[in-house]
């Protein structure tokens, strides 16, 4: 497979470009406006045990205090997201519990709660997902770094950026993709992604020096998420670029990644 030859300087985008780009606001309004929502877990209810339980703003240690139940005070819980539970007071407060305090917590009957470890209900409604990445972008090797939101669990946004090595050239690439998941709650989910971005690239020194240069691209890809333990996974996509030159043709370049990632 040969390098892929991006060889433009900047330029006004062509109307292809505007093109690529009314479709994808267009797909990705229909798939956020026929998404289905995920409904929430039955409530149940639990008793304060230890001296006072701890409320967040949300589920992180990252999140402030902001208030404590006292003991012998009883909580609904109301959601799980991975090791963390958003529970709620006799008062209508609502806040995130860790999970080291939750399971010194008591059932109305002062029988003991159990709380069941990271699995695969939380891959499925997890609301942030990171991963790392590596694979060949038409010839070239590439690294990928990635952060993502998940809107609910059929929908989620992710920024990309890469590092692109090649035989003549390097280069680097960030993009915003949206990705749908038809079946979030399978072990192995395949998806669909979208997306656009701009890619940078550096010539390596020869006899004729090449300028550096800067496109828009835009993509569409396929690929699967793979729950593997606790909450990490593995991940492998391909994807179809199109690259937007400033010449009479734009340029087509194929990459595959594999790699794992971990949601919170």
């Amino acid at each position: 497979m040969s390098e892929p030859s991006i060889t433009t300087i900047p330029s006004t985008p062509q109307p292809i470009s505007r093109i690529w780009l009314a479709c994808l606001v267009a797909t990705v309004l229909q798939i956020l406006l026929t998404a289905p929502a995920h409904a929430a877990d039955e409530y149940f209810s639990v008793t304060v045990a230890d001296p006072y339980l701890e409320m967040r703003t949300g589920p992180g240690r990252g999140y402030p205090i902001f208030t404590v139940v006292d003991r012998g005070e009883t909580v609904d819980v109301i959601m799980q997201r991975t090791q963390w539970y958003q529970v709620r007071a006799a008062d209508g407060r609502e806040g995130w519990v860790e999970r080291a305090q939750m399971e010194l917590t008591l059932r109305p009957d002062d029988s003991a709660v159990s709380f069941d470890k990271a699995g695969l209900d939380d891959f499925t409604h997890s609301k942030w997902e990171a991963g790392l990445l590596t694979g060949d972008f038409g010839g070239a090797n590439i690294i990928s770094l990635y952060g993502g939101y998940s809107l609910n669990p059929y929908v989620s946004v992710e920024v990309w950026g890469s590092q692109i090595l090649g035989n003549f050239s390097n280069g680097w690439m960030a993009s915003i993709n949206v990705v749908h998941e038809a079946f979030p709650e399978w072990r192995v989910s395949p998806f669909f992604t979208l997306g656009a971005g701009i890619i940078h690239t550096r010539p390596k020194t020869t006899i004729i020096q090449g300028q550096d240069r800067t496109d828009q691209v835009g993509h569409v890809g396929v690929g699967v998420r793979v729950y593997a333990t606790r909450r990490f996974l593995l991940r492998a996509e391909y994807k179809s670029y199109v690259v937007f030159t400033s010449r009479d043709e734009n340029e087509e370049v194929e990459e595959w990644k594999v790699g794992f990632a971990f949601f919170f």
